[in-house]
């Protein structure tokens, strides 16, 4: 038990002297109602707080000596009361104050036990912020790491928490709970200058005390539902930014009820301490969700593209990157349907040198050329001309092998143009399972100045389909010791076995074989694009691409609109080459 101060009548303990006093202070009015404490009292009674009644947060037995006080208009009264506090026996010593107020001096064996205490608070304390921390982090969804702020908060801090994020100026996105409650998120346009102390700490800005916060300025929008009736009920606030890298992540409201105790010194010092944590957890995770959503914009672009119909023409492609995960790489395929079934669809599949994201935005380049250089794939050797200069003259000076194909629907059939600058030739898979090659050939894009193309004609029959692959098919090692080729020989064997299937079926096929022959081991990009003519004769529209309706042709093309009538594939002289 420590020894206890003499009594001094002639001059009483005013709240100035308070806070460093030795012991557990407090000063009530005549009326019963807390005007200032230190923090040894806030600890020794939890719910204490300026503005507070004596009675709500204090032992009857003090309460009843502070009556006697105030209402004993000149009679002698002893100077001590005693009682208990949380089971420790403690005596209070009155001194006497202006206006009729009384400080109450509690001494005792308070020491030890208010040590006792504080460090259970802080250890309490320290495992929120634990808790905090590692549920913030298992996630880098903006929206869930609000969430999950706003409900610690609610349970841990206050009654309420409301958390304001970064908005546009115009309106914020605002998320509200209560203790134990639903976490309701919505975005609304308000003013930030409506409560004190939130325009500043949306910038970043020092947190202002509780104490010059009038509880009834809150707004209704910050009034989470099912709280209070209206401002006139809220005891306390405190309005605390949340600090992120460099730049605000937002501002945490903490609200409590009218007949909690005010928010103390040390718990506003506590929840600045808990506001960066969650403003750090959300300033990650919204530059996650920005570097996302520019990867996604960006990997929009280098995909390749969805394929279906088109004017009757089945187009159908698979893709593999050598790199596990990723979704993109060196190889590409592009469709570029024609405006009226009678023009040229224009398709084409490539292979840039390179792997990896590097050789991704190279494809993307190409691709990009490709496109604006359409108008003039009448002409293939001139189309890829272009493309070979606009390559050379190139910083990086890339290369890259590619087919470049014409598809018309005449009546039945497919009629194909086909040519192929340094690729593999394309693969023609009859109805009767026999394979044939397109006589293609030519110069690969981007290395020399003069080019020699090659343009093949092939006819597709219902049923037919015409493969286009890149070398990572041809050239993927597996087998069992993963050191063998699977070679254009096993891939014409699986293409005939797929003879009269749909593009889609094909393409699916030679994706799945290859799956299994290069198992987990390393392999280049892969790609391949099947061009078919379907067995029915009859475009119907699929994924949203232009089809037509056409005639189906029973006995072959009408005359003087029909393709040549050989079956295999024919080479033809290019007239500008």
């Amino acid at each position: 038990m420590v020894s206890l101060p003499e009594q001094k009548r002639s001059c009483g303990v005013g709240p100035a002297a308070q806070h460093g006093a030795p012991y557990p202070v407090l000063t009530v009015d005549a009326a019963g109602i807390v005007l200032s404490h230190n923090d040894r009292a806030a600890v020794l009674l939890p719910r204490l707080g300026a503005g507070v009644a004596l009675g709500d947060v204090a032992p009857p037995w003090l309460v009843e000596a502070h009556l006697r006080r105030v209402g004993a208009a000149g009679e002698a009264l002893p100077a001590w009361a005693g009682g208990r506090i949380d089971g420790r026996r403690v005596k209070a010593l009155a001194g006497p104050d202006a206006d009729g107020a009384v400080t109450w001096w509690l001494v005792g064996d308070t020491t030890r036990a208010g040590a006792v205490q504080e460090l259970a608070r802080e250890r309490a304390r320290a495992g929120l912020l634990q808790e905090l921390s590692s549920e913030l982090l298992a996630s880098l969804n903006v929206e869930r790491c609000t969430e999950v702020a706003a409900r610690q908060a609610a349970r841990h801090l206050a009654d309420a928490a409301v958390i304001v994020g970064t908005g546009d100026g115009r309106s914020f996105p605002v998320t509200r709970c209560v203790t134990d409650g639903p976490v309701v998120r919505e975005r609304i346009a308000l003013d930030p200058g409506e409560l004190p102390g939130l325009a500043e700490a949306l910038l970043g800005l020092p947190a202002v005390s509780s104490r010059w916060i009038d509880p009834r300025e809150v707004p209704s929008w910050a009034l989470p539902k099912g709280f209070v009736g209206d401002a006139a009920d809220i005891g306390s606030v405190v309005v605390v930014p949340l600090p992120g890298h460099g730049v605000p992540a937002g501002c945490l409201i903490l609200l409590r009820h009218r007949g909690e105790a005010a928010f103390t010194p040390t718990e506003e010092s506590f929840a600045q301490l808990f506001a960066a944590r969650a403003g750090a957890a959300l300033s990650v995770a919204r530059s996650h969700a920005r570097q996302a959503y520019s990867t996604e914009v960006l990997m929009r672009g280098l995909l390749p593209p969805p394929l279906g119909r088109v004017h009757g023409i089945c187009f159908s492609g698979r893709y593999r990157a050598s790199v596990a995960g990723e979704r993109i790489g060196g190889d590409f395929y592009d469709l570029y349907p024609a405006d009226t079934p009678e023009a040229e669809t224009v398709a084409v599949l490539g292979d840039v040198c390179g792997k990896g994201l590097e050789a991704a935005v190279t494809a993307g380049r190409i691709r990009t050329v490709l496109q604006a250089l359409v108008p003039f794939a009448a002409d293939h050797t001139r189309l890829l001309t272009l493309l070979n200069g606009a390559l050379l003259s190139s910083d990086q000076t890339p290369f890259v092998t590619l087919v470049l194909v014409s598809a018309v629907r005449q009546g039945a059939r497919i009629r194909l143009r086909l040519s192929s600058a340094g690729h593999p030739a394309p693969l023609v898979v009859r109805t009767d399972g026999q394979v044939e090659e397109a006589r293609t050939g030519g110069t690969l894009i981007g290395v020399f100045d003069d080019l020699e193309i090659r343009t093949a004609e092939v006819v597709l029959r219902p049923g037919d389909t015409c493969l286009l692959y890149s070398d990572g098919i041809t050239e993927a090692r597996g087998g069992p010791l993963g050191d063998v080729m699977f070679s254009e020989e096993r891939l014409r064997s699986v293409l005939a076995r797929c003879a009269g299937m749909p593009a889609e079926a094909v393409t699916e096929r030679v994706q799945m074989i290859i799956a299994q022959w290069v198992g987990q081991g390393p392999h280049d990009d892969m790609a391949v694009l099947a061009i078919g003519a379907p067995h029915d004769g009859r475009p119907t529209p699929v994924n949203g691409l232009t089809t037509v309706s056409e005639p189906t042709a029973a006995n072959g093309p009408t005359a003087g609109n029909g393709p040549p009538t050989a079956s295999g594939p024919t080479t033809i002289n290019d007239p500008q080459r």
